[in-house]
């Protein structure tokens, strides 16, 4: 019996499904040729209908082998297809009373199976067949010997409510699943439109990036010798002394990351290829950045298992948990927590804070936060690095108030 496909035009896999759905029109066919005589105590010319399931069959099994031979299909084989389907239930309709078979609106399906996965000329030529074939059958065909009217008339009911019953069904369907195939193409098209726009963000962030890391080279360098020059000075009590000594290191810091700015274009991994367990990796992370943020306390548990799993991590991936951390700093200045572990096949970073909370408008658990309060360019950078390793980062509210950001990084996008 004929159903509908979702399968797109001129695919294999249309021809896949319409095989599978051949199969069942083949055993619908045999059932009734089986079923209905000692049933419904009605005669069927078996001898000539037995032929066109055979037939049917033997077409299904030749786009069997058709199948495992490869190669595109084209919508003129989908349409030929079709049409043979349209021709074995034409010529069983022929044979058991023709139109005034209530079954024979069951060649609906099947213009609704070509204007799935069919060009719209081939679709509508299908549809066109189909209806000179209704016209014909009203005209030329064999009437079943049913010697009781009232029987007749019951049955001709009974067959009327099961083709409305398979219609309905069949409309349901349809809508139902080109409904939800439709919803899954908007969705994908906006993801995809998202995802071009942040890339489009993240390279003209690139490109201004390139451009400050040439222009504030020279005030650094002036910065770290005037810093020097006064953690140096003994005219300063220590303490200033100290604080300059602080300010030249973070200038150093700065005049290292931006040196390092080629390394951070994501197509480059850990300096010379080089491997490192997970924990150490996640550790030295974590160290560069109390040495940018002292004054801040991070409590961290890590534990990647024993042996924990070597990585190789690309740049950005570090930049992006350190601009997680550092977001969660500036919501919680007293203090956060990093706490990281392996999930199955993935390794899981989660960065807690005892700050104000998501952001009004940002719903929990969402991949892309809100624009609010500490979360600007550098969450950007963080999750165009952290999606093109297939990983993902989440925000939800963490009990007691603040906010637990969780890191998702796939191990297999990590490992050498």
């Amino acid at each position: 019996m004929p159903f509908l496909t979702d399968s797109p035009p001129g695919s294999a896999d249309a021809l896949r499904r319409l095989v599978g759905l051949r199969w069942l029109s083949v055993g619908a066919m045999a059932a009734l040729l089986g079923a209905v005589p000692p049933l419904l105590d009605i005669a069927l010319p078996v001898s000539a209908l037995w032929p066109v399931v055979l037939g049917l069959a033997a077409v299904n099994g030749a786009s069997v082998l058709r199948l495992r031979q490869g190669g595109e299909v084209t919508p003129v084989e989908l349409f030929a297809q079709l049409c043979m389907d349209l021709a074995a239930w034409s010529a069983l309709l022929y044979f058991t009373g023709g139109a005034t078979n209530p079954l024979i609106s069951l060649l609906l399906p099947l213009v609704a199976i070509g204007a799935a996965i069919l060009p719209a000329p081939y679709a509508w030529g299908l549809a066109v067949l189909a209806v000179a074939a209704y016209s014909l059958l009203w005209e030329f065909n064999e009437q079943l010997d049913i010697a009781d009217s009232g029987l007749a008339v019951h049955w001709h009911l009974a067959g009327m409510w099961l083709t409305f019953a398979v219609s309905a069904g069949v409309i349901v369907g349809y809508v139902v699943r080109m409904t939800a195939l439709i919803r899954h193409r908007d969705q994908a098209l906006a993801e995809a439109r998202e995802e071009r726009l942040r890339n489009e963000r993240i390279v003209a962030l690139g490109n201004l990036a390139a451009g400050a890391a040439h222009e504030l080279g020279t005030p650094l360098g002036t910065m770290a010798i005037l810093a020097g020059e006064l953690a140096r000075n003994p005219r300063l009590d220590a303490d200033t002394r100290a604080d300059a000594a602080l300010l030249g290191e973070q200038v150093a810091h700065c005049k290292a990351i931006l040196g390092g700015l080629t390394l951070r274009a994501g197509s480059l991994r850990a300096e010379g290829g080089e491997t490192q367990a997970a924990d150490r990796w996640l550790d030295g992370i974590v160290e560069r950045w109390r040495r940018l943020r002292p004054h801040v306390p991070l409590a961290t548990h890590i534990d990647c298992g024993h042996p924990a799993p070597r990585l190789v991590a690309d740049a950005t991936l570090e930049q992006a948990l350190h601009n997680l951390i550092n977001n969660a700093a500036d919501a919680s200045p007293d203090g956060v927590e990093c706490e990281a572990a392996l999930a199955g096949e993935a390794l899981v970073v989660r960065i807690l804070d005892r700050g104000p909370g998501l952001p009004e408008g940002c719903q929990p658990g969402q991949p892309t936060p809100a624009t609010g309060r500490g979360l600007g360019i550098g969450l950007l950078l963080a999750f165009g690095a952290v999606e093109r390793c297939g990983g993902r980062i989440e925000f939800n509210p963490r009990p007691g108030g603040g906010t637990l950001a969780t890191l998702t990084l796939p191990l297999s996008a990590l490992c050498p």
